[in-house]
């Protein structure tokens, strides 16, 4: 797993090939990112299931409770199939805008 720091969220990389493994590690360690605002970077994986992305629920949900945003950037399942309780983009740019404009939500108080 890497993490990398950007400017108002962590960047969190699968750097093994384990959808599934990644999920429990991410889980495993969310002591180490529960106040930050974070994007989960798993464009690598192309023909990712649904079923695997919704492994994804729990933890998304636990840190959404926090008030800090928790993307997902993966662009291999219809969105309209996806759980509006699961934030997912295509594309990193978007995640990015979708941190920013939960923040300034955040802080108009919605």
């Amino acid at each position: 797993m890497k993490i990398e720091k950007k400017e108002n969220y962590l960047l969190i990389t699968d750097d093994k090939d384990s959808i599934t493994d990644f999920t429990s590690r991410l889980t495993t360690n969310h002591h180490q990112f529960e106040n930050e605002n974070v994007v989960v970077d798993i464009l690598k994986y192309g023909e990712l299931e649904l079923e695997e992305l919704l492994g994804f629920l729990e933890l998304s949900t636990v840190h959404r409770a926090n008030k800090k945003s928790f993307v997902i950037a993966n662009d291999a399942i219809n969105i309209d199939k996806i759980p509006e309780e699961l934030f997912v983009v295509p594309t990193l740019r978007e995640a990015e805008d979708v941190i920013q404009m939960e923040e300034l939500e955040r802080e108009l108080g919605f």
